[in-house]
């Protein structure tokens, strides 16, 4: 029995890490220019945060509309038994896409996010494609 992880499972499990990293970065945002005891309250009349803060909120909740596509890709493949070449190009065009995406917009480099953006849907297009 092979007990290996197939890639693109592992690449999901890596991008939830990714997710969790994202979270704790905007939330860190967050304190930094809120404060721990405003968020810990109810939360009423929040101020909004700026700058990287802003974008790693952002960037967050992007992947958190990425990863739900994604893991509904990845998981159909394994459930239909479908990996190939495409299947892992897609799994791998999607990680390092995001991960790009996440460290551009935390930057504030636009056009090149987008670019970063483009990748990681242009992977998920091609598992897509597989499973069709």
């Amino acid at each position: 029995m092979n007990n290996e992880i197939p890639i693109e499972l592992n690449l999901l499990i890596w991008a939830a890490a990714l997710t969790i990293v994202q979270m704790l970065v905007s939330a860190l945002g967050s304190i930094s220019q809120i404060g721990l005891t405003t968020l810990a309250g109810n939360r009423d009349n929040l101020t909004e945060t700026t700058g990287w803060a802003s974008r790693a909120q952002r960037a967050h909740r992007n992947m958190l509309e990425s990863i739900a596509v994604f893991a509904i890709l990845v998981l159909s493949a394994n459930l239909m038994n479908i990996s190939n070449d495409m299947t892992v190009l897609g799994a791998q065009l999607f990680f390092w896409g995001r991960v790009a995406f996440s460290i551009i917009y935390l930057a504030g480099i636009p056009w090149v996010r987008t670019a970063a953006w483009g990748v990681s849907l242009v992977g998920l297009i091609l598992i897509f494609l597989q499973l069709i």
